[in-house]
């Protein structure tokens, strides 16, 4: 029939019809281990009600779906979950290994049905949190997270292993993963990067992808008031939701509950809206307000507050049908504004580059979607298999799990692997997994200027992955919020990571509080893209200015251009000399001057003259440019500039250099939250050709040519939560 998953509908009911609930609840289970889930958010009347041979009025399939496993928890409260003469796969040992990329619905019914055939299964999860989209998409008030849990503990009972804060492609590659034992692999990532409609004004606070609201949300329960993250305002706030689909029904559903008032914009009518009839009549029964017909023409702010306040709507109307069969939408000439606070784009999503990029031999579609061979979910690399959104790209869950099924019947095939062969990548692929699940500890914390600490922590396979010009997200209690943290520093072979920390807002303040032996909640990594380095072979220098903790992300990629031959100079301000760090002999800065003293031109620059020159960086760097202008004395032409540090510096900087056309490259830390490109919030509005164009700077940067940033647009974007950090701030006591 229409069930992706294969569940045998007729017999299930007829069961029902003779009271023999258990029996039907177990036939169930033979397709779907995960019927909880699936029967509250699968369009069942597209799918086995929409096929159905008869006519009359359908039976709620989903509803009966999600009441059958609830009825056996009635009845069976302990839920001894357990199938007979099930061992331990990886005690067991007679199967080789799994790794399952994502937590999701393909990922976790493809782990669920390994498992129970015995194979060895590790799934890896770039979230602290297991669920993929049905955690951190799906509100709770439609899908309990306790369902989710429950798949969890079945897993685990199976034998089934996890991993999180581990994103394949950054922290390692589906090759490595193979080298570690594995010998095959299901990627079920999901669809990533959200989409926008690139109008004017988009750029502006207070304008959000519905992947990063609901992640605040439901993920990092920044509704809640003793969680960190910040959240935008909603109570009494004029809320917009663009876009007419099932994640516009959440988004929309999610604001109204936290006080807003909402109203849902969209393009076509409602006939042509393509969520489902159920969760449409629940919007517009909770007071969720429709506009049909309009389109947002661009979007209008407050000038000083750089916040959202208006929207110009485009009014349409309906033309001829286009590829997807509804009528297209066609611009009248007439407009409507409105007033706004909070704008959510429920746009659907692109594919996320991550997994494609680390892997050559990955085929992709035009759309960057993975392509899968004919009638199988392999792909074109050998014994890596893809399923749901990563190779469909935006679709259902329950069509996310018909893949994970279909995979892992096509993983579960022949071994042609020797029983010794098998243990050696048991072992090696369980060896692999305890360092991916070690507790991330701080091992070393040295304090070096005032609320500025220095932390060495144990992450063995981010240090072994680890670039210079690299970040990681931070997580560092359960309750904290994700803090994007650039690596200073790596030891492969201790197998830990360097942070410097300066607390300034609430989060970093905790952090810095934290002692030897403290564990981290989760550090994922290493994130972005690593620093682009070239030999300059005339003997150009390349200049970092580096503002206070801007010091630590400079020195890694600054040591590299020493290795290389490069000539560096370091021009590294601080407000004061109690601030300053690392310029010791015996310390970072220090050690490199001993090491390359022909190669390395050092100078300091304080705000109080205490320290170095009585300049900011800025001062040092307007003389180097000049003296390459005017070719004066035994000056160095500058081959690039690379800047980090304060936002406003790393501009001054830019500014600086522009009209002098020297290369100058800023790392920027934006906010983020997922920092792997799915909830957009990282945006950098740069302009090419004279266009503004939306840049990641977690998965196009943190480096970016700065250049080309629209500063007066991107800064204001730091200052989008200042009120929320306010608040945490007289809530901890820490101002």
């Amino acid at each position: 029939g229409g069930c992706p998953v294969k569940i045998r509908i007729p017999e299930m009911l007829h069961l029902i019809g003779e009271g023999k609930f258990k029996q039907a609840f177990d036939l169930i289970k033979e397709s779907n281990p995960l019927p909880n889930v699936t029967g509250r958010v699968c369009p069942q009347e597209i799918q086995c009600q929409g096929v159905c041979t008869l006519n009359k009025r359908p039976i709620e399939i989903g509803q009966i779906e999600w009441y059958l496993p609830q009825s056996e928890k009635e009845l069976n409260p302990d839920d001894d979950f357990a199938i007979d003469d099930h061992e331990n796969p990886w005690a067991k040992a007679e199967k080789p290994p799994v790794a399952i990329v994502g937590s999701g619905p393909a990922g976790m019914i493809n782990a669920y049905l390994l498992a129970k055939e015995g194979y060895p299964v590790t799934v890896f999860e770039a979230f602290h949190e297991l669920g993929g989209v049905l955690r951190y998409g799906i509100p709770e008030f439609r899908l309990p997270n306790e369902l989710i849990d429950d798949v969890e503990r079945k897993i685990t009972i199976l034998g089934g292993k996890f991993v999180t804060n581990f994103i394949v492609g950054k922290t390692t590659t589906l090759e490595a993963l193979k080298r570690a034992g594995f010998w095959k692999i299901f990627i079920g990532t999901g669809a990533g990067l959200p989409r926008f409609m690139n109008v004017p004004g988009e750029h502006m606070n207070g304008i959000m992808s519905a992947n990063e609201f609901l992640t605040r949300v439901n993920l990092m329960n920044a509704h809640l008031e003793d969680y960190e993250t910040p959240l935008p305002k909603v109570r009494g706030k004029q809320v917009i939701i663009i876009g007419g689909g099932n994640t516009a029904m959440d988004a929309a559903r999610t604001a109204r509950r936290l006080g807003g008032n909402v109203t849902i914009v969209y393009r076509r009518t409602q006939d042509e809206m393509p969520v489902r009839v159920e969760e449409l009549h629940h919007a517009t029964e909770e007071g969720i307000d429709l506009k049909q017909l309009r389109a947002p023409r661009e979007f209008i702010g407050n000038d000083k507050t750089h916040f959202v306040t208006h929207a110009i709507l485009d009014v349409m109307e309906l033309g001829e049908a286009d590829a997807s069969g509804r009528r297209r939408p066609m611009i009248t000439g007439d407009t409507e504004e409105i007033q706004v606070d909070l704008v959510i784009m429920a746009l659907g999503n692109a594919s996320n580059p991550i997994i494609k990029d680390a892997e050559p031999e990955l085929k992709t579609s035009k759309w960057g979607t993975i392509e899968v061979r004919s009638g199988s979910q392999e792909t074109s690399m050998d014994n890596v298999f893809a399923g749901g959104d990563a190779n469909r790209g935006g679709s259902t869950a329950i069509k996310a799990a018909g893949d994970g099924m279909a995979a892992a019947k096509e993983i579960a095939s022949e071994i042609a692997f020797s029983a010794s062969e098998i243990q050696s990548l048991v072992k090696t692929a369980e060896a692999y997994t305890s360092q991916g699940q070690a507790p991330q500890r701080i091992l070393e914390r040295i304090e070096l200027a005032e609320a500025v600490v220095e932390l060495v922590v144990y992450s063995p396979l981010i240090a072994k992955a680890a670039r210079a010009g690299q970040f990681v997200r931070v997580l560092a209690w359960e309750k904290g919020e994700l803090v994007p943290m650039t690596i200073a520093d790596w030891d492969v072979k201790q197998g830990t990571i360097t942070l410097v920390v300066q607390g300034l807002g609430s989060s970093s303040m905790k952090i810095n509080q934290m002692q030897v032996g403290n564990a981290f909640a989760g550090i994922a990594g290493p994130l972005g893209l690593p620093s682009q380095l070239q030999r300059y072979e005339n003997g150009e220098t390349i200049v970092f200015t580096a503002g206070g903790v801007g010091l630590p992300p400079v020195y890694p990629i600054m040591r590299e251009h020493l290795k290389m031959g490069n000539h560096v100079t370091l021009i590294s301000g601080f407000r004061n000399r109690d601030m300053k760090f690392w310029d010791e002999p015996d310390k970072r800065v220090g050690l490199l001057q001993s090491e390359y003293p022909d190669l390395l031109d050092v100078i300091y620059t304080s705000n109080d003259g205490s320290f170095g020159i009585k300049d900011f960086v800025t001062g040092p760097l307007q003389e180097m440019l000049d003296k390459m202008k005017h070719g004066s004395g035994n000056s160095r032409s500058i081959g690039e500039i690379v800047t980090i540090g304060p936002p406003l510096m790393m501009r001054a900087v830019s500014d600086l250099s522009k009209p002098y056309g020297v290369k100058t490259v800023a790392s920027l830390n934006s906010i983020m939250v997922d920092a792997t490109g799915m909830c957009g919030a990282c945006m950098v509005p740069v302009i090419i050709k004279g266009k503004m164009i939306r840049k990641h700077a977690c998965v196009d940067g943190p480096e970016l040519d700065a250049h080309i940033i629209d500063w007066d647009k991107f800064l204001p974007r730091f200052l989008q939560f200042k009120s929320q950090e306010d608040e945490n701030k007289i809530r901890h006591g820490l101002t």
